[in-house]
């Protein structure tokens, strides 16, 4: 029993030196950070506001390798098949979480085959009307919607989208019908939004504020959590007449399962400060989002509590990938 034991705890030991002597050497070479949606959308512009920081601060190149395709999951099955040795992450988002339940048979799992570094930052989205719509609250928007079932249209970014995800959340919570709408991003929607051709949409804030701030658009409320740091006067869905509601966008970094905890909380350390540095706020700020730096214990939970909640949202509407 006793040698067993030692034998067990050299084990022990010698992975141990090996996880130390790896992250003593990391990174010894280029960085890939495989970004599954074409460059320039919201998740590409979080990654490249931290890359310079990054790259200057690990003192190796952190290349952003775009691999759009089939919902984000193509990315991800690349980065869930690289070895864990650090120099392939995963630039995740919320799209992940979503795509867990919504596209059936993936050659991965979301919760098991990937190692949570940090969410980098949370994304703000906005409940949105046309001023011809004559709602100034929340709750006005509701009592609107029980009054003309099935008259009131709402913009998506698409089928299964977090901005999809959200309306129905919103629509099952409060107990209206609101008809789908589905576009090929938020630039069209918020065309179809401002003619008039819909009437809201539960979009993210970069698409809209320009609009809402010229009046040409009535922003109600966030969908996050909390009050948003970019629009602070602007109040909460639940706070406004719906209780429990959230649906809060998230961008991070994750890699393979089994990467050493070493190289992760390099990793973290590393974007924690970086997100601490005012131009980088800044840049993240044009893209609505805010800056977070979560530990890696703590995105690991939130990871699987949001698989938990899209899923019931997309089991209980029946919504089905493009």
């Amino acid at each position: 029993m006793t040698r067993l034991f030692f034998i067990f705890f050299s084990g022990v030991i010698s992975a141990m030196l090996v996880a130390n002597a790896v992250a003593a050497d990391y990174p010894a070479r280029p960085i890939r950070v495989i970004v599954p949606y074409p460059a320039g959308g919201p998740v590409d512009i979080t990654i490249r506001a931290i890359s310079q920081r990054l790259t200057e601060s690990l003192k190796q190149p952190l290349v952003i390798d775009n691999r759009g395709g089939a919902g984000g999951t193509i990315g991800a099955d690349l980065v869930a098949k690289a070895a864990p040795d650090g120099y392939t992450l995963l630039a995740c988002s919320t799209g992940n979480t979503i795509n867990a339940t919504l596209i059936p048979g993936l050659p991965y799992d979301f919760a098991r085959d990937f190692t949570p570094v940090t969410m980098i930052a949370i994304i703000t989205s906005i409940l949105v009307v046309n001023p011809a719509v004559p709602a100034r609250s929340v709750q006005e928007l509701i009592a609107l919607a029980k009054a003309k079932p099935g008259e009131l249209s709402y913009a998506s970014t698409g089928n299964g989208t977090p901005t999809h995800l959200a309306a129905e959340m919103f629509k099952s919570m409060a107990g209206v019908n609101l008809v789908h709408v589905p576009y090929k991003g938020g630039a069209p929607a918020a065309v179809d939004l401002l003619a008039g051709q819909v009437q809201l949409s539960f979009i993210s804030a970069p698409a809209v504020m320009p609009h809402v701030k010229s009046g040409r658009l009535r922003a109600l409320a966030v969908t996050n959590a909390k009050r948003s740091q970019l629009l602070p006067g602007l109040p909460t869905v639940a706070e406004s007449g719906l209780p429990g509601y959230e649906s809060e966008g998230w961008h991070g970094l994750c890699g393979p399962a089994r990467l050493p905890a070493a190289i992760t909380d390099i990793l973290y350390r590393e974007i924690a400060a970086a997100l601490r540095i005012p131009d980088v706020a800044s840049l993240l700020a044009n893209g609505g989002a805010e800056p977070v730096g979560m530990p890696p214990a703590a995105f690991v939970t939130l990871i699987r509590n949001d698989i938990a909640r899209w899923a019931k949202v997309i089991k209980t509407t029946h919504i089905k990938p493009d």
